[in-house]
């Protein structure tokens, strides 16, 4: 049987790790009912039957508020919902609804604290709980950190099965027949003599009921969706050219608009001369913005031939003006007073290693987001309100931070969240709206749609910082026996935090996630974090801190165990202590005929990298021609727990490993005088078509967590790819991009 769940009217409390938090960390306070937003303006008839179930007599909307940014995340919430609900998806419609608090994300938040996700103590659950508590007490709705599913699984389910049972509740009542007796299936519920009630005709009489306090959900061999292959509800519109991006958006009577600020980022505006703009064709309005100008056009193109024509004198960059300084400061962090953490300190390292010492540095650069949709935004500018139409991951914080700049009630800030062309991380960030809202105040009562150019959206992005490691490591009798590992890096949250206005109280575990974390009882083991002085702003990265850990960390792991004449999969399955990490390392292995013999240009490497709690395991293989590497194979394996939809399993982890390693081949983004020398992406060049291995992915489905995979498959691949051209060519490369060390075909 499905666990029993409870359900008030105006709150909907369904996080078991959350409420055992609550216990211990103001259960009460967690307790107070979160307002359903969908019960604000319902019209005669409509039922509001949980956040997330809307119906009305012509039709049924279900609520999916994690951000779709083209990892499928409407398509995964409304499966959710529909299981339960007893609802063909090809029949409803999906909507990202309103910022509220009652979206709040639970698992995000409970995760965000230093305890392995291997540690199941009693510390490290309640630390979890009171995550999802602080979430809720704080409405933060925000979608990232792989987090959409473990929030979601159990959360959007209980959702429709409420409002199944609602319906059948509701049936009951106009039938007479117990509802005990009464079956639901595609939008109807049925009575005992095939009579059928649509759900659309009972909206009238379930919003008039209080909604059913306890269900049951289905079991696993009830499902009709998940656990299958499904089709994406978007996936006809996208493969059509008829899905809408924020980009497409349109609104009656809009101007649109361009923006151009220094692009040493944070830098001052000294003067410009907008003489030429102001006599171009379609130019409405100049207007100046916090650190630079603003055109305002009868379209984008004529915004942006403008914004081209307009002299500008920056001031410097607040940060050190190149990226060799940067490289400068960074390794300069590697000192007692910069230490931000460590997490890790088994055993007695220094007397381990001693004097049979390897050691190694390794680095990887800034990278820019890149998504292929640059940031853009509609905003509508009133006295009384403000309408935002945007693709972005933080819908409430940027409710309130448009409230205080217009000074309009927050109530009345209304965010339309849109599809997003790509995001990586990018859309957790704001300052764009901020830009589009100040235009937009200078012409009240008229929407403005304001586009970056490629060019403003890559030298003004927030990247992934840079991040260097220095390990020492030593071997004895064959076998690895101390790694000590420090890592430095400017702070992701700390940065990310500061733009919100808020600050962060204790050390940043994205400086060494995906490092100190790793499942290995390697006897003597310490991982220190730096943090660099703050530098050209940064934001989080599909994968954040373990995009750059997992490729110090396993290629360090790696270094020793060659060292140690051990067997790559040998050495980290004996020093694994996770059953479950054992298994993908295992599965990877077994896929890829490890061991079997190797031609002699060809090379193969392992990597794995824990991250988001889900395990992965990845083997490269290549061939060392005369041009240089090619890349033949790539075999994923990974387990989260539960695998909802196999078809964007598979999708998601593909698309990982070609993330990955288009990354770590190719990209980088450097500074000259302060800016970004990268502009477009004939200069931040990902991994070609003909480039791309064959791929083979094996989902586990071990254990009772349920887990997210968009970001996971990214860590291993750089290192997987590092120790596979070490295994064909004898040549250790401990940077990125590879293609400085070395070509690829």
């Amino acid at each position: 049987m499905g666990k029993l769940k409870t359900y008030t009217r105006r709150a909907f409390l369904i996080s078991s790790a959350a409420i055992a938090g609550g216990v211990a960390f103001g259960y009460y306070a967690y307790k107070k009912p979160v307002e359903n937003p969908l019960l604000n303006n319902l019209a005669e008839g409509e039922a509001a039957l949980t956040p997330y179930v809307l119906i009305t007599t012509d039709g049924i909307t279900l609520i999916t508020p994690r951000a779709d940014k083209g990892q499928g995340a409407y398509s995964v919430q409304a499966a959710l919902i529909a299981e339960e609900l007893d609802v063909d998806l090809n029949t409803v419609a999906v909507s990202p609804g309103v910022p509220s608090a009652a979206y709040f994300n639970a698992a995000v938040a409970g995760e965000g604290f230093p305890f392995m996700a291997t540690d199941e103590s009693f510390a490290a659950r309640q630390a979890r709980g009171f995550g999802g508590v602080l979430a809720k007490l704080i409405g933060m709705q925000i979608t990232g950190g792989s987090s959409t599913v473990p929030d979601a699984y159990e959360k959007l389910r209980v959702a429709g099965a409420v409002a199944r049972e609602t319906l059948k509740e509701a049936a009951s009542q106009e039938s007479g027949v117990p509802a005990g007796q009464l079956r639901t299936e595609n939008g109807a519920v049925y009575l005992p003599d095939g009579t059928s009630l649509t759900y659309t005709a009972l909206a009238t009489t379930a919003a008039s009921i209080e909604p059913v306090a306890e269900v049951v959900l289905k079991q696993p061999s009830e499902w009709r969706y998940l656990g299958k292959d499904m089709q994406r509800i978007d996936i006809v519109a996208k493969s059509t050219g008829t899905l809408k991006y924020g980009i497409d958006q349109t609104v009656d009577g809009m101007l649109h608009a361009t923006v151009r600020t220094n692009p040493r980022i944070g830098g001052p505006m000294i003067g410009y001369d907008a003489s030429i703009a102001e006599t171009m064709r379609g130019v409405e309005k100049i207007v100046p913005i916090n650190g630079g100008v603003g055109v305002i056009a009868d379209n984008t193109w004529r915004a942006f031939q403008a914004a081209n024509s307009i002299q500008f004198d920056w001031g410097p960059a607040p940060y050190p003006a190149t990226t060799e300084e940067m490289w400068a400061q960074t390794s300069a962090a590697f000192s007692p007073e910069f230490q931000d953490s460590q997490f890790r300190a088994d055993g007695d390292v220094d007397a381990a290693i001693g004097e049979t010492t390897i050691e190694a540095e390794y680095r990887v650069p800034h990278l820019a987001h890149a998504a292929l949709e640059p940031m853009n935004a509609i905003v509508l500018v009133t006295a009384t309100r403000v309408d935002i139409w945007t693709g972005t991951q933080i819908p409430r914080f940027m409710q309130a931070n448009v409230a205080k700049q217009t000074g309009v009630d927050h109530d009345d800030i209304h965010i339309h969240v849109e599809m997003m062309g790509g995001s990586f991380g990018r859309r957790l960030e704001d300052v764009y709206v901020a830009q589009a809202v100040e235009l937009a105040m200078t012409v009240p009562g008229t929407p403005i749609k304001m586009t970056w150019s490629r060019e403003e959206d890559m030298t003004h992005d927030f990247p992934r910082p840079m991040m260097m490691a220095r390990g020492r490591g030593s071997i004895n009798d064959g076998k690895i026996e101390g790694i000590d590992l420090g890592i430095a890096a400017p702070s992701i949250i700390e940065n990310q935090l500061g733009r919100q206005g808020q600050w962060l109280p204790g050390p940043d575990t994205s400086i060494v996630a995906g490092a100190w974390d790793q499942p290995f009882a390697i006897p003597n083991y310490r991982v220190t974090g730096y943090r660099v002085p703050a530098m050209v702003p940064i934001s989080s990265w599909r994968s954040v801190g373990a995009s750059g850990n997992g490729f110090f960390h396993d290629c360090f792991l790696d270094e020793l165990i060659h060292a140690a004449g051990a067997d790559p999969v040998e050495e980290r399955l004996r020093l694994c202590n996770d059953p479950t990490s054992r298994k993908v390392i295992e599965a990877a292995a077994e896929m890829s005929n490890w061991g079997s013999p190797l031609a002699q240009d060809q090379g193969r490497g392992i990597a794995f990298c824990l991250s988001f709690g889900v395990p992965v395991a990845e083997v490269i293989e290549v061939v060392h021609t005369d041009q240089g590497i090619r890349i033949d194979k790539a075999y994923v394996a990974a387990n989260v727990g539960k695998i909802i939809d196999p078809i964007n399993f598979d999708n998601l982890m593909k698309g990982g490993v070609i993330f990955g390693l288009g990354h770590a081949m190719n990209c980088e983004l450097t500074y000259s005088d302060g800016m970004a020398e990268q502009d477009n992406f004939h200069a931040f060049e990902a991994m070609r078509l003909y480039q791309c291995p064959k791929i083979e992915v094996r989902g586990l489905e071990l254990g009772d967590k349920v887990r997210g995979i968009g970001e996971p498959p990214v860590p291993p691949a750089a290192p997987a790819l590092a120790n596979a051209i070490f295994s064909a060519t004898g040549q250790r490369i401990r940077e990125l991009p590879l293609n400085k060390h070395i070509n690829f075909v």
